[in-house]
């Protein structure tokens, strides 16, 4: 009676609060006497204020409306009893959040990055230029096929000579033909203690090496001798680390959350052992280019970088302008700040017989594996010749003729030719047979100065440092120089080697295990971030605890590592063999099973009241999560929570940095749940549906979760006055079918075979009875009606000798219509918080949702396509938009979730040339509206037609596409694609010429939402229930274009985590001001690029990698 009493007069002191207000507006009123022509004014100026006072009075009557509701509901709660049964709720803080604007400010200033005009660099190359300029025809080249024949004048060296830089490397990829353990078992630990052994028997000997992982796993197994000989090696600059990531990661399907996490990694572990920095990067086998990872690269202080897979059209055409070293500049900068110098390698492949010069039959001669008697030769049947006083002269002007031409496609006299291939210098006869050989090369070359060159082993750094000299830049600089380099701006897919062939597959093959990494991604940061609160949040304590820190920071790095390791070119590319990909998902499916208990053990932590009360138990933790994944190769399944005298707690995490509403559906045995929060009021809306298997049911509610905080709910059995029980209606061939075992939830039915809809406050959706696919979509702010028709296509696949494969894509034809042979069942689902219909084909279960929820996630259609195609026989399966807006030949898809790149469709090209890397969004546009597609994982995607989208969802494919593989593509799985599909107004076009483009906040937020979802976890009824208390670092949401990518603890040591820093990374969103911003339930603003001190987090000092504005990424360390 007491508490009842309480919050009546709480109610009743807001409502006065309220009336006083207004009291106080109306007060500053002023009545004083006025000339008439002041009176009309003034009564103007009253009116306004009576309207704006009306519109206040229907607000705060909205407001008390809603008080009055919560509490009737307490004082219900109170009455029955039920209010914190066993005391096993605190009430804590108010949990709600405070109402949003119906308009998201946003600071002018911020809306100028997007809206600058676009300004090409006077000596500036723009890849979109290039591929209108480009007739992508194939002639022979003569001894350089894709190329040109090369001529040159024997005096050219006369007064410069010739550089050479000889630069010895094995690639190693972590997995491929062989699995990661493998492949260091029986060839790479080989390599690196061969390595220091015959480095170490001559100090003109080079060498380089890139992969981390491989290093790492060696650096492990080696004595403390052998690794001071490493030390002695790379400080001799005998030995160079270049990149330093954990892999080579591909450039296509990666997120770039991934590529700093596992560039991270690998710069991480060589500060901690070798104190060294890498200078250079080195991508000889990624399979296309993104300058995402150049701009990477340059902010983590990277000064040049080498490149390779390129389309041959765009390499036989820089070679033509000598244009093949550039300083690589992003797209949307208007100076040099994010420019990094670049070489482009000129033929066709990175091993040694294409590598010397444009004619590989003679420089194969010049790779000395290949000598007679070994297990490898050359192709074109002339064979190296061991280096003796007898041939030395003929063989050296022989080289250096190649050398002299190759070096004819740069505007130096520097010349760079790597020496190396696939797990190259496995055995110590391969070191003496390379090295002394071109030894006695280069001792006769250097000792005749009439050849006018000076050739030498060396490093990719002592290439560049040579390069730079030689056109008078810094040493590590970005000053043209007084041989001025173009700057060039672009990415460099679709990448093609020869022919028409087409390397768009391999954005799709596997796409089980893209979606996979990006769970464990979205796992791994919220993982990272709940472990670095909780250990400040320790700090702050100073009591000791059974905390698992230093566990849970082995999970962690294991976790990283391994996703690391994913991002490798041949791994997320789902273009390794069928073991090999089971081996990377279940270090994935490990992974994530891993930093689950990471995410539990800390949630458990902060949301604990009473600390000295926290203990650890991993084989009965205090939380588990609501869902669980059997399998690798298995999607994932909610778990069934179950219902008996004790109210269910529910811990539901906000992984996100703004505040957010966002729903949480849990699975209940029970179709009468009430939801409480932490201090007992009902939780907005609730929604109970079912399944077609009708056992057991789903729970759906709103949840209101402030920045990266804890929020506590409790479910307990019995109804919610206000919960309402989901409608059903099935179809199939356009007629309804009648469900009888429907208990507790009703039918609907309409009378026709009119379209269905679905709507919300935002949207209306018409969807066709018999196909249950999506027809039409309307606008409710402007009531505009929009053709946007989902159907899904077939690609089959050439009947030429080379066939689609896990990297190319060689279709037959254009798609073809997906056509069941039985009419799908269609599932009508209509509740208070949520619409679907979901319609079950043979290979496809496609669902449309509306969610009715105010703000972000009611602005966008969930579309979900769980696809199997099993069965099939060399089958590719698409998701195709089709629309009324007039797109033309242009579209837009994202690199890397970093930057959007526009796109044309071009018609001198074959269709599979046509399609980009998605990895967050593709969209098209005309001047009033656009269309997103925003996804949950790399796929491939283009727009074939004006106003159309298409994105490959999956491949079958019979055979090997002759890549190396060997193998097709036979081991799909049962395969979930989510996407949100967006229709925005726009208000302002941009220039149809701009070589960038950018999404909207609602686009942002969007995505953010579909790929980082509410993390839930209940409070195990096999332990005792704790007093929990909802948490919430942070005093204010971050801004609203401001992403915190990662809080990422740092130690200096696995076993010690007493000295503990963690990387704050962000990055600042560039975004379109053209679109409406009305409605978003955002409590975020824009801040000019500014973050105050909105955490509780420690002070924090610099590092790395460095902030100068949108678009930009900013590293932190606080500790």
């Amino acid at each position: 009676m007491k508490l009842s009493r309480q919050f009546t007069v709480f109610g009743s002191a807001i409502f006065c609060v309220v009336v006083f207000s207004l009291y106080l507006m109306l007060d500053h009123i002023d009545h004083s006497k006025n000339p008439n022509g002041e009176r009309i004014q003034k009564l103007g100026i009253l009116q306004d204020k009576i309207d704006h006072l009306e519109r206040l009075l229907a607000e705060n009557n909205e407001i008390i409306g809603n008080i009055r509701d919560s509490v009737i509901n307490l004082r219900e709660t109170v009455k029955d009893g039920k209010m914190f049964p066993e005391g096993n709720m605190s009430q804590g803080d108010l949990e709600l959040l405070p109402p949003a604007p119906a308009l998201l400010p946003i600071h002018s200033e911020d809306c100028q990055f997007a809206a600058r005009t676009y300004s090409k660099a006077a000596d500036g190359v723009q890849m979109l230029d290039v591929y209108d300029l480009l007739s992508f025809d194939n002639p022979d080249g003569g001894v350089w096929k894709q190329g040109f024949d090369i001529s040159y004048q024997d005096n050219e060296w006369d007064n410069e000579p010739l550089q050479v830089f000889v630069v010895p490397h094995s690639h190693n990829d972590p997995g491929w033909l062989k699995t990661f353990d493998d492949y260091y078992r029986d060839q790479t630990q080989h390599i690196l203690n061969n390595m220091v052994v015959k480095l170490h028997e001559d100090s003109r000997r080079k060498m380089i090496w890139s992969e981390i992982s491989y290093f790492s796993k060696w650096w492990d197994n080696i004595d403390e001798q052998k690794r001071d000989a490493v030390r002695r090696l790379i400080e001799s600059g005998q030995l160079e680390v270049a990149t330093g990531g954990w892999v080579m990661p591909d450039e296509a399907n990666t997120h770039y959350f991934a590529l700093i996490d596992q560039l991270v990694e690998g710069h991480q572990w060589l500060e901690r052992n070798l104190g060294v920095k890498p200078k250079t990067g080195w991508a000889v086998d990624p399979f296309g280019h993104t300058p995402t990872q150049a701009y990477l690269l340059r902010q983590a202080g990277l000064s040049n970088m080498l490149i390779q897979r390129v389309h041959y059209s765009v390499k036989k055409h820089f070679a033509s302008q000598k244009t093949l070293e550039f300083f690589w500049r992003q797209n949307w900068d208007q100076d040099s700040s994010s420019d990094i110098l670049c070489h482009m390698m000129p033929f066709y492949s990175y091993d040694v017989p294409h590598t010397c010069g444009p004619d590989p039959k003679i420089c194969c001669q010049f790779d000395f594996k290949r000598l007679p008697g070994g297990r490898i030769s050359c192709p074109w049947r002339i064979p190296p010749q061991a280096i003796t006083d007898n041939n030395v002269q003929e063989r050296a002007q022989t080289l250096l003729d190649q050398y002299r031409k190759k070096s004819k496609l740069f505007r130096t006299n520097v010349l760079l030719a790597p020496l190396g291939d696939d797990f190259r210098y496995t055995e110590a006869v391969e070191w003496d047979q390379q090295f002394e050989n071109y030894q006695k090369l280069f001792d006769y070359m250097n000792s005749h100065p009439e050849l006018h060159v000076q050739a030498q082993f060396g490093t990719i750094s002592d290439y560049f440092e040579a390069l730079r000299k030689s056109t008078g830049m810094d040493p590590v600089g970005m000053n043209v120089g007084q041989l001025a380099l173009p700057v060039l701006s672009g990415d460099f897919f679709t990448y093609a080697d020869r022919d028409d062939h087409y390397w768009s597959g391999y954005f799709t093959s596997r796409p089980f295990y893209k979606r996979l990494d990006r769970v464990l991604e979205s796992h791994l940061r919220a993982a990272e971030v709940l472990y670095s609160l909780t250990l400040a949040n320790i700090q702050k304590y100073g009591q000791p605890n059974d905390y698992p820190a230093v566990d849970n920071y082995k999970l962690l790095t294991e976790a990283r590592r391994n996703l690391g390791l994913f991002q490798h070119h041949d791994a997320i590319t789902g273009t390794g063999k069928d073991w090999v990909v089971v081996d990377y998902g279940t270090r994935l499916f490990h992974s994530i099973l891993n930093v689950k208990r990471v995410i539990v053990s800390s949630a458990h932590w902060l949301v604990l009241k009473d600390k000295q009360t926290y203990y650890h138990d991993p084989s009965n933790p205090v939380l588990q999560m609501d869902d669980v994944q059997p399998a690798q190769d298995a999607l994932p399944r909610k778990i069934i929570f179950e219902f008996f005298t004790v109210p269910r707690l529910l811990v539901v995490y906000n992984p996100t940095e703004q505040a957010r509403m966002s729903m949480v559906t849990v699975y209940v045995t029970t179709p009468k749940v009430r939801v409480l929060n932490a201090v007992g009021l009902r939780s907005s809306k609730c929604s109970s549906s079912q399944l077609m298997v009708f056992i057991p049911r789903q729970l759906s509610f709103v949840a209101q979760a402030a920045p990266l905080g804890l929020s506590v709910y409790q479910l307990m059995e019995g109804m919610e006055p206000r919960t309402e029980a989901a409608k059903y209606m099935i179809l199939q061939d356009g007629r309804q079918i009648s469900i009888s075992e429907l208990e507790h939830f009703q039918q609907f039915y309409q009378q026709d075979a009119a379209p269905v809809h679905i709507e919300n406050p935002h949207l209306k959706l018409s969807i066709s009875t018999a196909t249950g696919l999506l027809e039409k979509m309307s606008l409710k702010e402007d009531d505009s009606e929009h053709l946007i028709k989902v159907e899904f296509v077939w690609y089959g696949t050439t009947s030429n000798k080379d066939k689609s494969g896990a990297y190319l894509f060689l279709p037959d034809k254009e798609a073809t219509i997906y056509s069941p042979s039985q009419p799908p069942v269609v599932r009508v689902t209509k509740g208070p918080l949520f619409s679907e219909v979901t319609t079950t084909f043979t290979h496809i279960t496609h669902t449309l949702r509306l969610y009715n929820i105010q703000g972000v996630e009611g602005q966008s259609v969930e579309i979900c396509n769980t696809v199997d195609i099993r069965g099939e026989t060399n089958h590719e399966i698409a998701m195709r938009i089709t629309s009324d807006l007039n797109s033309k030949d242009r579209f837009f898809t994202d690199l890397n979730g970093y930057q959007v790149q526009p796109r044309k469709t071009l018609a001198k090209l074959p269709l599979q040339a046509n399609f980009y890397p998605m990895t967050s969004m593709v969209y098209l546009q005309d001047s009033s509206a656009r269309l997103s597609l925003l996804t949950a994982q790399s796929l491939g995607a283009a727009s074939l037609k004006s106003g159309q989208l298409e994105v490959i969802m999956d491949r079958r494919l019979n055979q090997d596409d002759n890549r190396g593989l060997g193998q097709g593509v036979l081991d799909n799985k049962i395969t979930a694609n989510s996407f949100r599909l967006l229709l925005e107004k726009r208000s302002s076009a941009e220039e149809e010429s701009a070589p960038y483009s950018y999404p909207s906040i609602l686009s942002h937020m969007s995505y953010m939402y579909l790929n980082h979802p509410l993390i839930s976890m209940a409070v195990s009824q096999r332990s005792e229930s704790p007093s929990l208390t909802p948490y919430s670092p942070l005093s204010a949401s971050f801004p609203c274009d401001m992403h915190l990518v990662n809080l990422r603890a740092i130690h200096l040591s696995t076993e010690d985590t007493s000295i503990a820093q963690a990387a704050l990374i962000l990055h600042r969103k560039g975004f379109d001001c053209g679109f409406s911003n009305r409605n978003t339930a955002l409590l975020c603003t824009t801040t000019r690029g500014k973050v105050k001190q909105i955490t509780r987090l420690p002070t924090h000092r610099h590092t790395s990698l460095i902030y100068r504005g949108p678009k930009d990424c900013l590293t932190w360390l606080w500790g």
